[in-house]
């Protein structure tokens, strides 16, 4: 279980004037990619204010993905109830290397390549203290209106929301990690069972890193749900996927045949399509389980009659919470493979490129990142 003694930006009354004197604070002045407003993107100069403590790590970051949050806080200039107000650094799937570590760290050293939960919860909050700290009211997370994102030079981070990279795990799939942790989560909440039959609704890459992770966790088979065929046929070679273009062919009528009649033991909604979301229950078995992980724009009417009748049980999930070690552990054994989701890299100067592809990219697109440094060392760099 993470807990947290003292996070950046928040000093407990307790213990304000014992850590002071622990604390650095200062502007540190470096190149960032700065969301100006909405469609205005600029590589410049910024002045970040961060504490620094004995608690926490200074990372110069190497690698940076390119997220959907991200892409509808260029477009749109909000993600649902945040709200771009002022100027905002954007990203928060990211890799690095230690170069600064406070005296009460004792897992990391300098040099160490690492990746990073970007949310960083109120350490004394009844959620954290529960162990589930991703519901934390007062998370503060990267590139969430008003805290600034990862695409920067360097960040100062708790080091234990910070993670060392095994060996053979790259920098680029190490910022991967974060994206992985949601469908590793939602796995988890589905409670599989070794043989399951899954369904997954949506082919971006929170579908396809859910189905990698159920994949992993036991499931015998995926049946992937998409209307993109370029989605579908790449993610149809990752596993023992079974890709469902829902616009040729009844994903209903494909489960049962593929089940016997008896209906998918576990299905994951990863589209946020208030299409899908609203036809969840036809194709899970009696006693099956509905994971809800996309988001819908707007509130979507659900059949609970059809899930009674089921006795379906629905979970939800919101982001992740203690599953990055295990997604490490799991990149590193070759049990999943990231590799081939990195479909496209650009270098921190064509930073503004990477974001105009992202915000329109082709349907065989999965994962756009942006490399902050390169390094001879890291095989996927």
């Amino acid at each position: 279980m993470i807990t947290l003694r003292k996070v950046p930006g928040f000093k407990r009354m307790d213990l304000a004037n014992q850590e002071q004197s622990e604390d650095t604070m200062g502007k540190h002045h470096m190149k960032a990619l700065v969301l100006e407003k909405i469609k205005k993107l600029c590589l410049r100069d910024i002045d970040i204010k961060e504490d620094f403590s004995s608690d926490d790590v200074r990372i110069a970051i190497h690698t940076v993905g390119i997220c959907g949050s991200d892409i509808h806080y260029y477009l749109h200039g909000k993600v649902g109830h945040f709200i771009l107000r002022k100027p905002m650094v954007l990203g928060h799937e990211a890799s690095g290397t230690v170069v600064e570590v406070g005296s009460r760290v004792r897992h990391l050293r300098v040099g160490d390549r690492v990746c990073m939960e970007p949310g960083i919860p109120l350490p004394g909050s009844k959620t954290t203290r529960l162990g589930m700290y991703n519901l934390d009211p007062a998370m503060r997370f990267w590139a969430n209106p008003p805290e600034h994102g990862c695409l920067r030079k360097t960040l100062v981070h708790p080091g234990v929301l910070t993670y060392k990279l095994p060996d053979n795990v790259s920098y680029g799939e190490g910022a991967l990690i974060e994206p992985l942790a949601v469908g590793m989560h939602a796995v988890q909440k589905a409670e599989i069972k070794p043989g399951d039959i899954a369904v997954v609704m949506g082919a971006g890459t929170i579908g396809t890193v859910t189905a990698l992770a159920a994949i992993a966790g036991g499931c015998s088979k995926i049946i992937i749900s998409d209307i993109q065929q370029e989605k579908l046929d790449f993610v149809s070679n990752l596993g023992p996927i079974r890709a469902l273009n829902v616009a040729k062919e009844s994903l209903v009528e494909v489960v049962k045949r593929l089940t016997g009649g008896w209906g998918a033991d576990v299905l994951f909604e990863a589209s946020g399509s208030e299409k899908a979301v609203s036809g969840v229950f036809e194709p899970v078995c009696p006693g099956g389980r509905v994971i809800l992980i996309g988001h819908p724009g707007r509130p979507v009417p659900i059949d609970i009659t059809a899930a009674q009748t089921k006795e379906i049980r629905i979970e939800t999930i919101f982001r992740y919470r203690h599953v990055y070690p295990r997604a490490l552990s799991l990149i590193e054994t070759g049990s999943i493979n990231l590799k081939p989701l990195i479909t496209e890299k650009y270098d921190f100067a064509n930073s503004v490129r990477a974001f105009e592809y992202a915000a329109s990219m082709k349907p065989s697109s999965v994962k756009v990142q942006i490399e902050l440094e390169k390094s001879s060392t890291d095989s996927a760099s």
